[in-house]
């Protein structure tokens, strides 16, 4: 137990802590129960989430209970953190659909057998709660100029910041008092960029209950050319198979950068550290091999090892013509009568998703970045063609990488 911060700072896990000294005493006394708050806001948790998630799940590996949080409460605000613009506000039904999907996902990494990890909803608490106390009782303990000083709400005064969201920090603080006081959580983990809302629960919960808690967050995740970890020409990678197929989840990690990879693995896989850096040393042909592992590892641990095996097959299939089942790349029907109207391999390169518009589609084909079937697309006006069919569909790829198949019908 007492070496889980250990274990989070080689791998990429630690930024920055209240008071560490204190927290690893803490630690090596005995198992600490710690949160992370997950707000439904979609239908699916997506890797970005993924980072606190491990944490936990090392965390809890090392003996320490999890006790996570789906803000079933909190999401009906919308925290302003790092968005330029009010959340949409959602309704009952799609929270609750939300929040039970984001339950049967954290399923997946967290042990939540008897006396293991623990899932709370601040619904529970949040939507019970007096204004009036509320101001009362926990708003006297906050103080609006330190408020405005957090970097939060400085990059919201030129697009506005509402009241609604200024609350915000008031209810995720309170949420660390209640779990304090219902499950004993001593600490609070997340992304950098939630410090100033961390270290208000501290606050809150030490001026209400006397307890000394305890928050650490993470980086926030780039990739190796200062990008966003995470996304991809569709935008987010999810773990719902129906937001992101298994095959483009898969081909996300066969593709990172070579400088990712070590990081990549340490993060967001189980294996030892010592192997991960065996296996990224070279930068030759074995940090490709490194790469397949790591996606395979990765989709494995989401999807499981079979959907795994499928989507390993048909990139091998698809990439060395190897003749292997291509049923796991993503693909959508196309009608012969469509084909003879007219349709043309710009249309259908954005349809798939291979380009964000039809303009970037065209430059792709321009800059001699499409094919179907392995037979470059010469001009961006050119037709959907029936004898480029191969075994009754079209294998379309942008690029080396990005691939999508059209069956005909």
């Amino acid at each position: 137990m007492s070496d889980a911060l250990t274990i989070l700072k080689e791998r990429g896990l630690f930024k920055q802590c209240s008071d560490e000294a204190s927290l690893a005493k803490l630690m090596s006394e005995g198992p600490v129960s710690l949160y992370c708050g997950f707000d439904p806001t979609g239908s699916s948790l997506t890797i970005g989430h993924m980072v606190p998630v491990m944490a936990m799940a090392h965390l809890q590996k090392a003996g320490h209970r999890p006790v996570p949080l789906v803000g079933g409460g909190t999401c009906r605000i919308g925290d302003p953190t790092g968005k330029s613009e009010m959340r949409k506000l959602l309704d009952d039904e799609t929270i609750a659909h939300n929040s039970a999907a984001f339950r049967k996902q954290l399923g997946q990494f967290l042990d939540f057998g008897p006396g293991k990890a623990h899932m709370t909803d601040n619904a529970e608490w949040l939507l019970k709660l007096n204004y009036i106390e509320m101001l009362r009782d926990v708003g006297v303990h906050f103080s609006v100029n330190r408020m405005l000083a957090f970097e939060t709400y400085k990059m919201r005064w030129e697009t506005g910041l509402s009241f609604i969201e200024f609350n915000y920090i008031i209810l995720q603080s309170y949420d660390f008092m209640k779990l304090n006081q219902l499950h004993g959580v001593r600490l609070q983990v997340g992304g950098d960029d939630q410090w100033g809302n961390m270290v208000s629960g501290i606050d809150l919960t030490r001026r209400m209950t006397g307890q000394e808690v305890f928050v650490l967050t993470f980086p926030l995740l780039t990739t190796s050319d200062g990008k966003k970890m995470g996304k991809t020409e569709k935008g987010a990678v999810f773990l719902d198979k129906e937001k992101t197929p298994v095959f483009e989840f898969y081909q996300y990690w066969r593709n990172v950068h070579d400088d990712d990879v070590a990081k990549f693995f340490k993060i967001f896989t189980f294996r030892p550290v010592a192997e991960i850096d065996a296996l990224c040393a070279h930068r030759d042909s074995r940090i490709n091999d490194a790469k397949a592992l790591l996606a395979f590892e990765v989709t494995s641990l989401v999807h499981g090892e079979a959907e795994a095996v499928q989507a390993r097959a048909a990139a091998q299939g698809a990439f060395a013509g190897a003749g292997a089942d291509l049923g796991a790349i993503p693909h959508a029907a196309l009608s012969r009568d469509r084909i003879a109207a007219g349709v043309t391999w710009v249309d259908l390169i954005a349809e798939a998703g291979l380009a964000p518009s039809k303009r970037e589609a065209r430059q792709l084909v321009v800059q001699g970045g499409a094919s179907v079937n392995d037979v470059k697309v010469e001009t961006p006006d050119a037709k959907a063609d029936l004898g480029a069919l191969k075994d009754g569909a079209f294998l379309v790829k942008a690029g080396k990488k990005r691939l999508f198949r059209f069956t005909v019908e």
